[in-house]
């Protein structure tokens, strides 16, 4: 189980500061963003080996379930 921040937000926000700066803005002017989306991966395969078992409601809520 993996629980932790989106990687694509996280680029894509990389990605609009890196515009913004090429566009001339200075980097001290930008604001400092802390990444508010998470998100929750199960793997299932990899639990089933470890003999771990997850509920159905927190199954239901992972973002991503690796079969």
């Amino acid at each position: 189980m993996s629980y932790g921040t989106d990687n694509f937000d996280a680029r894509r926000r990389v990605g609009v500061n890196t515009g913004r700066v090429l566009k001339g803005e200075l980097p001290a002017n930008l604001p400092v963003q802390q990444i508010t989306k998470v998100e929750m991966e199960i793997n299932l395969k990899t639990a089933s080996t470890l003999g771990i078992t997850f509920p159905l409601a927190m199954l239901g809520r992972a973002d991503r379930v690796i079969e």
